[in-house]
């Protein structure tokens, strides 16, 4: 595997946010961060795909998701450097892949399986879509919320990945979240 798809190894515990848009991963993301003193690794496609669609009006194509899964790896990264114990990582590679799945009919890509397979992950926080949509240049699925969190709960079960599915306002996601961190 190259080695900018290799994830840092530290004495940390690191979960992801995964979950369909506008379903309060980076929110959560943040606050639980901030509630263990620690790092979160933002979501590096949002940036990388807001400039593609402001300089060219073009939305995600194949050829942009190593490129994606590269600098979502560098943030996780430069992040895990500075955590204390914890590492919130506001979606992952699976979550690239996942929508690769959904978006581009019959894709593969070995590189990125590859990729999913060696990353290291304590737990996945999947988001439920009882958060208030947020419309934007990128999200484009306001009609189809429970399509998507189906396709991203079956990402988790078919991989045999632990999750917990977190619903509610802000601060019940974070008690959810809370008393399942005191188990791992």
């Amino acid at each position: 595997m190259e080695k900018e798809l290799e994830q840092t190894q530290r004495d940390l515990t690191k979960i992801v946010l995964f979950g369909p848009e506008s379903t309060g991963k980076s929110t959560l993301a943040e606050a639980l961060a901030n509630a263990y003193h620690t790092e979160w690794a933002p979501e590096f496609a949002r940036d990388y795909l807001q400039e593609k669609y402001n300089n060219s009006a073009e939305v995600c194509a194949p050829s942009d998701l190593i490129p994606i899964a590269k600098g979502q790896i560098q943030l996780e990264n430069e992040k895990a450097k500075k955590a204390k114990e914890f590492l919130f990582c506001d979606t992952n590679v699976l979550q690239t892949l996942t929508y690769a799945k959904t978006y581009f009919e019959n894709f593969e890509d070995p590189v990125l399986e590859e990729c999913v397979k060696q990353h290291d992950y304590a737990h996945y926080f999947l988001t439920y879509i009882d958060a208030p949509w947020v419309e934007d240049d990128l999200r484009d699925k306001p009609n189809e919320r429970n399509k998507m969190f189906a396709i991203f709960e079956n990402t988790l079960i078919q991989r045999d990945i632990p999750y917990t599915i977190l619903k509610g306002d802000l601060s019940q996601r974070l008690q959810l979240a809370k008393s399942t961190i005191k188990t791992l």
